[in-house]
């Protein structure tokens, strides 16, 4: 006791008050600083005022109580039909019955609306709590770090402390039901939650000993960017000391896993991990895959994703970094629905570590990319931090392969930066037409690309793509593919063709029947999801002497290209007598902008009415086809020419 006091007033008849100071009071389990007691005159009511309070670790301030049947003596302290009010808490009902020499006694308080705290301290030195239902929001109240999550439910259970306060033992059984939570920028929260936290610690040599088990039996929540629902089991032990929370064995019961274990340190005033290790035992895929993975790995395609097979993950953090990292694979795979991406099963290890190199070898049953299916291969790959390096490894395509060499990779900061080379064995047209739905093509496909660069969101390939097809050749260069495994990938191109045989490629469409060559240029081509978007066309007869004529039907072809008015004049005449006609060139343009193709012809052939020449007429019989339409909606143009081919009946273009 610091002072005791007797204050008198005076202002007519004397009012008297008696003041008890305390500068601090001290129980196994809490201490009391700077309590002012006021007694009004004859003790029968009371105000009570507490600097601060601390008990379990917390510190309360500001605490006024007031007591209108108030009695104190020796032995007896007594608090009727009270009210307290405290930070997030204010007009509480309370009730005390304190025994001083026993130093023990018990406090009701009534928050209302069914709220309820009782706290019991007994002669030996225990202290129980009991909750029913408690609002978790007033804890937001008096815990600043809750209140920005905007706590919701109520809380019912029990808290029991023997001993001295540094070395005594504490139990717990907790219960939070209707539970909720939404933080600021709304990319956390849950709702419906009923969680069980129950446990004990101990004190001992400066700290804490404690053991815990948490059990979530209803309700969900989003932790950016995983959705979760209830089921998850833990169990945890460990030691707090200082700023240093140490868990020495953490285990967690988990649908679609076998086993999941931890253990580390955390330090609690740098607010990060400092030490420790996880591992996750056969893992179920299919299950774990869509609700844990999917979101992580390609969260706006999430919904899409599909899983098999199963892995097993080990990580060891030091000093607040991944130090290392080992998964084992089982038959694993992932792939979008609807097979545009598939890749797996997939078997081996993967060992890496921050300091050592180490080598990893995985067996892929195959894949697919898009259309194209990729057989079995082996991966070598040797690890060292954040590079990875690839001597070789040859994918089965078709009766083909893609082939890279010296592919060396690194990860930094804004994802994979590298670079390599890329071989494509020849690769049969037929087979190659036939698996992505075209019509048969004789020849091969080859390609040599040194120079592959790698960065974010991108794959650069410098040298070029070559294809042996209608007794030319096709060369593609100034490669690029934006997003290569993401279903909006984007493919940039410049195709240059030489010598093509129209003979071979029109009968191959059933576009009608022409002889001779052509060349195509093709320049600033962008696919999207494999169809065109934009592109710079021009197609024209190659220079040479070959002989040169052209059919009926495709005379037709060719001129609905460009608006059939021309054509239909023609085939009133000449056009009905006979069957192939002899041409001196060939000559087509197409600028495709917004699915639009802006149409031309042969330069310096246009035709009256602001026309272009598509065919120049040559020998005899010989006519000119000229095109009138010079916009051409691109998708119905397409859309057209794929039925007159399939049908072979005559195209219209409006």
């Amino acid at each position: 006791m610091a002072a005791l006091a007797l204050l008198s007033a005076a202002g007519g008849a004397a009012a008297r008050a008696l003041v008890l100071d305390f500068e601090r009071l001290e129980h196994p389990a809490f201490v009391v600083h700077d309590l002012e007691l006021t007694l009004e005159e004859g003790g029968a009511a009371a105000r009570l005022r507490i600097g601060a309070l601390e008990a379990g670790g917390r510190r309360i301030e500001g605490l006024r109580l007031q007591c209108p049947r108030f009695r104190l003596d020796a032995d007896q302290l007594q608090c009727a039909g009270g009210r307290l009010d405290v930070a997030g808490l204010s007009g509480v009902a309370v009730e005390l019955d304190a025994r001083l020499a026993a130093r023990s006694g018990t406090l009701r308080l009534e928050l209302g609306d069914g709220e309820a705290l009782r706290l019991n301290a007994a002669a030996d030195g225990v202290l129980r709590a009991e909750l029913r239902g408690v609002e978790v929001a007033r804890l937001g109240a008096l815990a600043p770090l809750l209140a920005g999550w905007q706590p919701a439910g109520r809380i019912d259970g029990q808290v029991e402390h023997r001993g001295a306060r540094a070395a005594g033992r504490s139990r717990f059984d907790l219960n939070w039901r209707e539970g909720g939570f939404s933080s600021t920028d709304g990319l956390q929260a849950a709702e419906g939650i009923a969680l069980r936290l129950h446990g004990q610690v101990d004190g001992r040599a400066g700290g804490w000993d404690w053991q815990a088990a948490l059990e979530w039996s209803a309700g969900e929540a989003y932790l950016h960017p995983l959705y979760l629902t209830a089921g998850p089991r833990a169990q945890l032990r460990g030691r707090l000391a200082g700023e240093r929370l140490r868990i020495d064995e953490a285990t967690l019961e988990l649908d679609g896993v076998e086993r999941v274990a931890g253990q580390g340190e955390y330090d609690l005033a740098a607010g990060r991990l400092h030490s420790g290790g996880f591992g996750i035992a056969r893992a179920d895929l299919a299950v774990v895959g869509p609700r844990y993975l999917a979101p992580l790995l390609a969260p706006a395609q999430a919904e899409g994703l599909r899983f098999a097979g199963h892995v097993s993950a080990g990580l060891r953090v030091e000093d607040g970094r991944l130090a290392e990292l080992d998964a084992a694979f089982e038959q694993a795979g992932i792939g979008l629905e609807g097979g545009e991406l598939a890749f797996g099963p997939v078997d081996g290890a993967l060992p890496w570590r921050a300091e050592q190199a180490t080598e990893a070898v995985l067996s892929v049953g195959g894949g697919r990319w898009q259309k194209l299916a990729l057989g079995a291969f082996d991966l070598h790959a040797r690890l060292h931090g954040p590079q990875v390096a690839v001597e070789r490894v040859r994918i089965p395509l078709l009766d083909g392969a893609l082939v890279f060499d010296d592919l060396h990779l690194r990860h930094g900061a804004d994802g994979w930066h590298g670079s390599g080379g890329a071989v494509v064995e020849p690769i049969s047209m037929p087979l190659l037409t036939e698996a992505v739905g075209l019509p048969p093509m004789a020849g091969v496909l080859s390609a040599s690309l040194p120079g592959m660069q790698v960065s974010p969101g991108e794959i650069v390939l410098d040298g070029a793509l070559v294809i042996s097809v209608f007794g030319g050749y096709l060369q593609a260069t100034e490669l690029r593919v934006l997003e290569p495994f993401g279903v909006a990938s984007h493919l940039y191109a410049d195709i240059d063709a030489r010598n093509l045989d129209l003979a071979q490629l029109t009968d191959t469409f059933s576009f009608g029947s022409i002889s001779g060559q052509v060349d195509v240029g093709l320049r600033g081509l962008e696919l999207a999801r494999w169809k065109p978007v934009r592109f710079d066309a021009r197609v024209a007869s190659s220079p040479g002497r070959y002989p040169r004529r052209i059919s009926q039907r495709a005379v037709q072809n060719i001129g609905a290209l460009g608006g059939a008015g021309a054509v239909a004049a023609i085939q009133r005449s000449l056009l009905g007598f006979f069957e192939s006609f002899g041409y001196r060139e060939i000559g087509i343009s197409c600028v495709l902008r917004d699915g639009v193709c802006l149409m031309g012809g042969l330069e310096g052939a246009g035709g009256a009415g602001g026309g272009y020449a598509l065919v120049r007429g040559g020998g005899i019989p010989a006519l000119n086809v000229i095109g009138y339409n010079r916009r051409v909606d691109w998708f119905e143009l397409v859309d057209r020419l794929q039925r007159v081919t399939e049908s072979n009946a005559s195209p219209v273009v409006r």
